[in-house]
């Protein structure tokens, strides 16, 4: 009895777990609840105290987001200051997955490690002859808590290396639609926002966050630089540096512009066949692990059945 109401408390704390590291996900980096509930209220013309204000909000917002701001902190204690400069700058090359910081990064690498040692310890716990106490078992949960802890580091590289190939597809084509905007009279500038306004992938998304930079005060080139360093891709950074020498040479841009869409296309026709030379030795693996077993059982079972019915009769 004393056993399953112990299962039953880490059951409860391993939901727990996940449910911090779910809302700290989801929690936008910036956002304040209750300044914005206080502005809700501000904008319909009611008046009522900073208590009131608070209760009204969602439990989630009065405990777990803090929890989870707190867990975070903790966190943050024992992380080098070169990691988290790291992570900082592989969330920024990620383009703000769900609005989070380092500091809700970090809860959730130890929650979920935390949980998944957890959830190991339960189920040999309650598992018939097994133990969490040997030898086995203890390097098994050790291996799967430290394996919990580094995998959303690696769906973070995951999601920096998509976003860098979806930037790199589509620059060829945004570098053509930039082209014909400046040879038809318009300014850098200017064909960057029709590119912004034209297309709804992570190229138009990072020209638009550079043209609100322009806007506010930023220079130019110091604006694209920025952008070049929040994606990290190749390409991109030497759309950039020649945009940059244009600049500061006095070069057409036009003609910056046509060189550059043509050499993108180039490296990504190299790519694509690339990519298709190394199509056949990727699908050996399947090949050879799932197709030609099957077709062995298919030809070889009657044969074999065969051969046995005629020794046992035999």
């Amino acid at each position: 009895m004393n056993l399953g109401i112990i299962i039953v408390l880490i059951v409860i704390l391993l939901g727990v777990a996940i449910t911090l590291v779910i809302v700290g996900l989801r929690q936008e980096r910036g956002v304040d609840p209750l300044e914005e509930r206080l502005a809700d209220f501000a904008a319909a013309g009611e008046i009522t105290n900073l208590e009131d204000i608070e209760l009204s909000q969602s439990f989630v917002e009065r405990i777990i987001l803090p929890l989870a701001a707190n867990m975070g902190e903790v966190a943050l204690k024992f992380t080098p200051q070169r990691a988290l400069e790291q992570t900082q700058r592989k969330l920024e090359m990620a383009g703000n997955p769900r609005g989070i910081d380092p500091t809700v990064f970090f809860a959730g690498r130890f929650i979920v490690a935390a949980a998944i040692a957890v959830l190991l310890f339960v189920v040999f716990s309650i598992a018939p002859n097994q133990s969490p106490f040997t030898v086995r078992n203890i390097l098994m949960i050790i291996g799967f808590t430290a394996l919990g802890f580094f995998v959303p580091n690696l769906l973070l590289d995951s999601k920096v290396k998509r976003r860098q190939k979806d930037v790199t597809k589509a620059l060829p084509d945004a570098l053509d639609l930039l082209t014909i905007c400046v040879e038809a009279g318009l300014g850098l500038e200017a064909a960057m926002k029709k590119v912004n306004e034209k297309w709804d992938n992570e190229l138009a998304l990072a020209f638009g966050r550079a043209l609100q930079e322009i806007q506010l005060g930023k220079v130019r080139r110091e604006a694209l630089r920025d952008m070049a360093d929040r994606i990290g891709a190749t390409e991109l950074n030497s759309f950039v540096a020649a945009v940059i020498q244009s600049e500061q040479l006095g070069v057409s841009m036009a003609k910056i512009l046509r060189i550059q869409s043509d050499d993108m296309r180039i490296k990504r026709r190299q790519r694509a066949e690339q990519e298709a030379q190394t199509a056949p030795i990727k699908m050996l693996f399947p090949m050879a692990l799932l197709i030609f077993p099957t077709i062995m059982m298919v030809l070889m079972g009657p044969a074999a059945l065969s051969m046995m019915r005629s020794s046992l009769f035999k």
